[in-house]
């Protein structure tokens, strides 16, 4: 059997989140061997890979991305041997397996931040970020905490500020160091050398500081804040010039490509938080040397018009050029989508057609666990609140709990989950929507989503074909043309709640099916009802 070792090139990725899939062990907290028990139903949906948000030892303060070990496994969701089980499992299913890298910032227990405060001469003392206080004490800049106040903690055994861009209890690394920059390659070398497949890079272009430590400016007035958190959150005032996005951490992305390329057939996809997202991505994925792929927030916001996604489209062709973007609607950070951008639509038939839109676009795709049945966000009531992130930010910002909530496989009172009440309540809402129930029901999103996956995989042009946008005469359209080795596919997206239609400037020669939408063409006139896509082949 030939190997596509592009695999990742137009793949799609299902990520779990681990806390959340399913409990083998009955404490309430998912875990590697329930993980790999719900396999067979995660290749039954068509997708090439999985990624698991982090599983590593951790004191679980930001709930595994603070780590204490890079290279074990936390208690809690097994061992390195249930790991590699769901490896092998995974590879005889034809999943790919990717796990994320959080590399950028540690636990403030592990063991080099132990080390390093000790004092100033110990041989870790530079790993981390340490900058003595101004003359009258107070932190040595502007520079903010994503997670509130500012990015800098006093230290009382060196005298000197920390910074953590997270939270206090995540330090950062010294990406200046190269001991610190081996360190971490060796690390992701150890897992590549127990099989997996790729890396989810979190906060990528996070790893680099401005060594002079220069105050970041204010947003200036009339732009727009675009950094990837809540605009009420003050992070987002500043134009984040010193603290992240630093030119010298494209030298490192080489050289972890170098050491990718040595595994054929391995991927990295970057997280991406920036001023200037598209731009970042291009740089970071561009070229065939450095990252494989992206995400950025642009459609893990908000914004979700049919103007809005063209504009997005468009400045993604022109800036990303030979980059690759991987696009995704929902993850552990975000108000799921079907609430976050469909909350005033149809239900069941909005996220049906929010799915086809990324999986029509050029790039990769990143499915959320449970997007596929169609989960809103979960309502968690404050005193079962987890998130670090939420807590301070209470009632505006309500954290990310509510699309971190357990995943639900049964329509009974933990949703199949676990046996006992789980470390987040399962919303009683989400019960009617779980896989035990859809699965029953031949007409069920679930099905619909299935088919949609398994079509789209067996169309080289959506899978891997360059893309170009064109004008049916209405706006509340979206379309598309994907072309690939001579192949021209017309790709007409309604996603709003009424029937819309479409002047085509380009004959069609056949109107696919077997995607599960419904549209009419007559002549050069396409109707396209609320919620619906058409795919058609052109001259």
């Amino acid at each position: 059997m030939t190997t596509n070792l592009n695999w990742w090139k137009g793949g799609i990725i299902y990520q779990i989140y681990p806390r959340s899939f399913m409990d083998a062990s009955g404490d309430g907290v998912g875990d590697l061997a329930g993980i790999t028990s719900k396999l067979d139903y995660v290749a039954s949906l068509g997708v090439d890979a999985i990624w698991l948000s982090p599983i590593f030892t951790s004191p679980m303060k930001d709930f595994g991305y603070d780590v204490s070990d890079y290279c074990d496994i936390d208690p809690m969701f097994g061992s390195l041997a249930d790991f590699k089980t769901l490896v092998d499992r995974s590879h005889a299913l034809g999943l790919k397996v990717m796990i994320d890298q959080v590399i950028s910032h540690s636990a403030d227990v592990h063991p080099w931040f132990e080390e390093s405060r000790q004092d100033k001469t110990n041989p870790k003392a530079d790993w981390y970020v340490w900058s003595d206080p101004k003359p009258d004490g107070s932190p040595p800049n502007n520079w903010l905490s994503i997670f509130g106040g500012s990015a800098w903690k006093w230290d009382s055994r060196r005298l000197q500020y920390y910074l953590h861009n997270f939270l206090e209890s995540q330090p950062d690394f010294n990406f200046h160091n190269p001991e610190v920059r081996q360190a971490h390659l060796d690390n992701m070398r150890f897992w590549l050398e127990l099989g997996v497949d790729g890396f989810r890079l979190d906060t990528v272009n996070f790893y680099f500081h401005s060594e002079g430590l220069e105050d970041n400016p204010p947003v200036p007035a009339g732009e727009p804040k675009t950094m990837g958190a809540p605009h009420d959150n003050p992070y987002t005032y500043q134009r984040h010039v010193y603290d992240l996005s630093r030119p010298e951490n494209l030298d490192f992305l080489k050289d972890l490509r170098v050491m990718m390329d040595e595994y054929p057939g391995s991927t990295m996809v970057g997280e991406i938080g920036d001023d200037f997202p598209l731009k970042r991505m291009a740089e970071y994925t561009s070229g065939g040397d450095k990252l494989h792929m992206a995400y950025t927030f642009d459609f893990l916001n908000t914004p979700h018009s049919p103007e809005y996604i063209r504009k997005t489209l468009a400045n993604m062709n022109d800036i990303v050029g030979d980059g690759w973007p991987c696009w995704a609607l929902s993850n552990h950070d975000v108000v799921r989508s079907r609430t976050r951008w469909g909350a005033e639509e149809d239900g069941e038939a909005y996220p049906l057609i929010a799915m086809a839109l990324i999986l029509s676009l050029r790039g990769s795709v990143c499915l959320y666990q449970g997007e596929e049945l169609g989960l809103p966000e979960a309502n968690v009531p404050f005193e079962r609140i987890q998130d670090p992130y939420g807590i301070p930010l209470w009632p505006v910002f309500k954290g990310r709990d509510g699309c971190r909530t357990p995943m639900v496989w049964e329509n009974t009172p933990q949703g199949g989950f676990s046996t006992i009440e789980p470390w987040l309540p399962v919303d009683k809402a989400h019960l009617p929507l779980s896989v035990a129930t859809q699965e029953a029901n031949p007409n069920s999103l679930l099905h619909k989503v299935r088919q949609l996956i398994h079509w789209r995989q067996a169309q080289p042009a959506l899978v891997n074909g360059e893309l170009s946008q064109v004008d049916v005469g209405n706006g509340q359209l979206i379309a598309l043309v994907r072309e690939y080795e001579g192949t021209r596919l017309l790709v007409v997206l309604n996603m709003t709640n009424e029937t819309q239609q479409g002047t085509l400037t380009t004959d069609v020669a056949e109107v696919l099916q077997g995607h599960g939408f419904s549209s009419t063409l007559d002549g050069n006139n396409l109707i396209l009802p609320a919620y619906q896509a058409c795919y058609a082949k052109l001259s």
